[in-house]
Parts: C-alpha cells; structure tokens; sequence
C-alpha cells in the first residue's frame, strides 16, 4: 500500500488507526447473519439497505448530535437490513461504545465500520460483521480474514477494483463490497461497480458502497448485480426513517 497515493484526508485516517493500535481481550461473537437479513428482506419485498449510522466524515458536511441508538431504531424501523456503525473516532465520530450500544438496541446485524490494519484491533468490540480494506491491509488478507472468522466475525472485504476482488477471492472472501468511491482521490463514479462486479463470484454476497443517494442510484446497483446497498450519508442527512423507507421501497 503506497500511502502517498492517497487522499490527504486518508493518510491522517491511516495513521491515526495505526496510533490507535489495538483492542481488549480476545472477542468472540455469535454473529447473526448478514446474508440472511437480505434474505428476509427480500421476501419482505424491500430492496436490502444497510443503513450507516454515521456522525460526520471527510466527505460530508456538518455533523449529527442524535443520540445514535435513536438512529438506529428509527433506520430498523424504516426498513434497513442491516446497520453499519463506524467506530473510528478521529474523523468519523465513531466509538467501539457506539456499536455496543446499537447491537444491544436492534435485531439485524451490524457491521463494524473502521479501518482494521492489524489483528489485535479486532479485539476493540464485538460485532456481527467487520469491514478489511482489501487497499489497506494488503497481504495481510488472509490472515485478517482467517483472524476475524476465528473469533465468530463475519467478513465485508471491500474492494475497488477486479484485482482487488482476485485478492479477496483468493483470501476466502463470500462478502465482497465494491466501494464506488476512490481512496486516492475520495471521487465517487457509480459506474466502479458496474465495472467491477462482474469479477465476483456468484455464489459471494455481494455490496455495493458509497455514492448511492437516490432511487435511481439503487436501481442502478441492482440491475449491476447488487446484493444489497450500504447508504450512509443519503440517509443520515435529513429524516432517517423516511429516507431509510423511501430507499428500501424502490421499485425495481
């Protein structure tokens, strides 16, 4: 991973996950399941959304004061199949308290948003899914992957492009995310996943992330391939019941 090619605003993200360093005791999780909250939502008739709980980040302007938990609720409430909750607390306003509050809150599981570089930060909070960076952590997949199974995480590998997904692949990955927004340049075109998606496996669940806002956005993501879509901002600003409801009711 060359750092120099990145955004000024993911070189402070990266370095500051590596001062954080790592986490508690040893976590082990009993996991509920991300491909079957899909599942269920769509036997429900809704478009699978996981919905982002997230305070603030570099990319977005201002910032959320609702108590999170309240978030939640009200994005479950709306529909979302599963949550994503960011712990990273240096530029996202996350905190590994957060996500414990939320997970004992909610029923769909929750996806640990953060930028993992090392194994022992696994340890930080229990969750039901962990995101790796297949761009950050490099050869250290596998045995992230391996780490994360090993403690009773499931695991979002997010990629950006088809050799990413070969990586992922290669690393025993059955939930692949395509971000649509690049880490070098934090510019997001809709049409990274179109291109990419067709290099994951059938058989993975497969995510779509980033720059999705509108119902045409969803719509697009799905006719690509899109097993479900992760939506932070679109839902975060503004009513997150309505807009978590409007997103998880597109017509296809």
């Amino acid at each position: 991973m060359n750092t120099e090619e990145m955004a000024p605003a993911v070189r402070s993200i990266l370095d500051a996950a590596r001062k954080r360093g790592a986490g508690g005791e040893r976590v082990s999780v009993a996991a509920r399941s991300l491909p079957a909250a899909f599942a269920a939502a769509e036997a429900d008739g809704r478009v699978p959304i996981i919905a982002e709980v997230k305070p603030t980040s570099p990319t977005t302007d201002g910032q959320r004061d609702d108590d999170p938990v309240d978030l939640a609720e009200e994005m479950v409430a709306g529909g979302a199949a599963a949550l994503s909750v960011l712990t990273e607390p240096d530029h996202f306003g996350g905190s590994p308290e957060t996500l414990r509050r939320v997970r004992e809150a909610v029923d769909v599981p929750v996806l640990r948003k953060d930028f993992l570089l090392e194994e022992a930060q696994l340890d930080a909070v229990a969750a039901d899914v962990v995101l790796l960076i297949a761009r950050f952590v490099g050869d250290d997949l596998p045995r992230l992957v391996d780490a994360a199974r090993d403690r009773g995480f499931q695991v979002l590998v997010e990629t950006h492009s088809r050799a990413e997904v070969a990586a992922a692949v290669e690393a025993g990955a059955d939930i692949v995310g395509v971000n649509n927004r690049d880490l070098a340049a934090l510019e997001v075109d809709l049409g990274t996943f179109e291109r990419v998606a067709p290099a994951v496996p059938d058989d993975a669940t497969l995510i779509a992330e980033s720059g999705i806002a509108t119902d045409d956005d969803v719509s697009r993501m799905r006719r690509a391939g899109a097993d479900a879509c992760l939506v932070g901002s679109a839902i975060m600003d503004g009513d997150v019941r309505e807009n978590t409801h409007r997103l998880t009711h597109v017509s296809e």
